[in-house]
């Protein structure tokens, strides 16, 4: 079955849901309105006790389009990214992301949504926003409670990304596996979810989400209002979008 960008898989008690939006897998609001309609259906499949989200081609993805965040498409797109986001993170049953290549921006962001991630050697991870003069909502809100606020601030201070294995020490990746044998790790550790029952993955699921530090839903919205109604405002905002669909280099106004 295919959603907008998305292919669904099912059996065995595991869905998985790949992105496919070749050439990078880019966030549009197309792909985003397809991911929202696959977890609309899965949550009501009875049978299902654990969703895997991975991606098809060499990197998971380059991050949202950002030709859409651009005035006026940022007032639309920004609602409908975290909307998308929250519902993966509100998803009824346990959630693993399947993680190779590069993870960048809004697709570091939509598998920080995820319980559990697990990445491939070669996997890396990174938010550039600041790169471009913007910055993310959902991992400004979600990182220090998934790694801690000093490296929370490294990823979202300088750009830079790290590699598979330093975001395992950070505790956002569970596990690292060789290249080439992610979809084998995740179907193994879907599997041993799926043993389980569906009735007590449910409360389990709710419980965690209730546990976690602070009030994450509001972190995510306020974080949310910040980048549309106070960022967006910037002239440095808006001239680091412009000058990255333009392919050239920004120059910064404000101070």
């Amino acid at each position: 079955m295919s959603f907008a960008g998305w292919q669904l898989r099912g059996g065995d008690g595991v869905a998985r849901l790949v992105l496919d939006h070749p050439p990078v897998n880019l966030l549009t609001r197309a792909v985003l309105r397809g991911l929202r309609g696959a977890l609309d259906e899965l949550a009501a499949w009875c049978d299902l006790r654990v969703l895997i989200l991975s991606a098809a081609g060499k990197h998971f993805s380059a991050g949202a389009d950002v030709g859409e965040h651009l005035p006026p498409e940022h007032e639309r797109l920004i609602p409908e990214f975290l909307d998308t986001l929250a519902a993966l993170d509100a998803f009824p049953l346990p959630t693993v992301a399947a993680v190779a290549g590069r993870c960048l921006g809004g697709g570091f962001e939509l598998v920080l949504a995820a319980d559990v991630i697990i990445a491939t050697r070669g996997a890396s991870f990174g938010q550039p926003e600041i790169q471009l003069g913007v910055v993310p909502p959902a991992a400004a809100a979600w990182l220090p409670q998934r790694c801690g606020r000093g490296v929370a601030a490294e990823l979202i201070f300088t750009g830079d990304p790290i590699d598979a294995d330093a975001a395992q020490r950070a505790g956002l990746v569970l596990q690292v596996v060789a290249d080439g044998e992610l979809d084998a790790a995740a179907l193994a550790f879907a599997a041993r979810i799926a043993r389980h029952s569906g009735a007590a993955l449910r409360v389990a699921k709710r419980s965690l989400r209730v546990g976690r530090p602070g009030n994450a839903d509001a972190a995510l919205a306020e974080s949310g209002r910040l980048y549309v109604d106070s960022l967006m405002s910037t002239e440095d905002a808006n001239e680091g979008l412009r000058a990255f669909v333009e392919r050239r280099t920004p120059v910064w106004r404000n101070r």
